[in-house]
């Protein structure tokens, strides 16, 4: 087979076609990891991945980060192994709808992703695509006013945060992400530690600039996400059964479109963790207000 990389025509994405990611040898890795790194976001249509193998693939990118227990591989779906569908009060069904707002994974961590890998697995009639956003891109197009004011700022990051604002009450250990350690602080500005661009990192787990008042820093926050969420810097995926989708954490923010809950969506995640040195959250005394 001939490796093909094709991109979307946005600032992100390309689709990848001609390799078998179950069967892959190092010099097909060797280009994929580069295109991951020129476009951020990859689609390999029809791989129908065991989780075993989907694990394998997670792995060539780094450690595994475990989301539920040994877990390497989770579930995110809004039904249940006996067939059954979750009601719209149960809080599985809460963080997905919470999915449907812009984010970056594992950013209310002390250690944010490097990476995310997703397969399809059951896709609803209408709806349930995936969007990216390249915040490579948002930070270029932003005028050098809001790159100035924004340059020396930090968020705070937290998913008792962000699902509030959709009424959800997090509660300590009922969902990966309700912890009791401190909201992490990251700069609104980050570089990427492979290629040195800087992106926006920003997202809907991001709040309490330190300086402002938290009016002002959701003010500015949702005004960032909004210009950043924007043609040509957006690409949303159709899924069908078998596609898998791998897209770089570190420059890339990422939503869930709705879809009728009624029906069953059944998807399977894989986290990567990021690396210490670039993805380690900096103490809060590091950061000036």
């Amino acid at each position: 087979m001939t490796l093909t990389i094709t991109p979307t025509g946005a600032t992100l994405g390309a689709i990848v076609t001609g390799v078998e990611l179950a069967n892959l040898d190092d010099a097909r890795w060797a280009d994929i990891e580069r295109a991951f790194l020129a476009h951020a976001v990859l689609i390999f249509p029809s791989q129908h991945l065991s989780e075993a193998a989907q694990i394998d693939f997670g792995r060539r990118f780094g450690n595994i980060e475990h989301l539920v227990a040994d877990r390497e591989i989770v579930p995110i779906s809004n039904q249940r192994v006996d067939g059954t569908i979750l009601k719209d009060d149960e809080p599985g069904l809460q963080l997905m709808r919470g999915n449907e707002g812009w984010h970056t994974d594992s950013s209310y961590m002390p250690l944010a992703a490097k990476a995310s890998v997703l397969s399809a697995h059951v896709v609803p009639s209408a709806g349930g695509q995936t969007e990216w956003a390249d915040m490579r891109a948002a930070y270029d197009a932003l005028d050098e006013e809001t790159k100035a004011r924004i340059a020396q700022l930090s968020a705070y990051h937290s998913l008792y945060y962000s699902q509030g604002r959709i009424g959800h009450k997090g509660v300590v250990g009922s969902s990966y992400g309700f912890h009791t350690g401190e909201p992490p602080l990251r700069p609104l500005v980050k570089v990427h530690p492979v290629t040195g661009r800087k992106s926006l990192f920003i997202g809907r787990h991001a709040y309490g600039i330190p300086g402002l008042a938290p009016e002002e820093s959701e003010k500015l926050l949702d005004r960032l996400v909004a210009f950043a969420c924007q043609a040509p810097r957006t690409y949303c995926h159709a899924w069908r059964p078998g596609d898998v989708v791998v897209w770089d954490n570190r420059c890339v923010l990422h939503r869930a479109r709705p879809f009728d809950y009624r029906e069953p969506r059944v998807m399977k995640h894989t986290r990567v963790s990021g690396e210490p040195a670039s993805e380690l959250a900096v103490p809060n005394a590091q950061i000036a207000p």
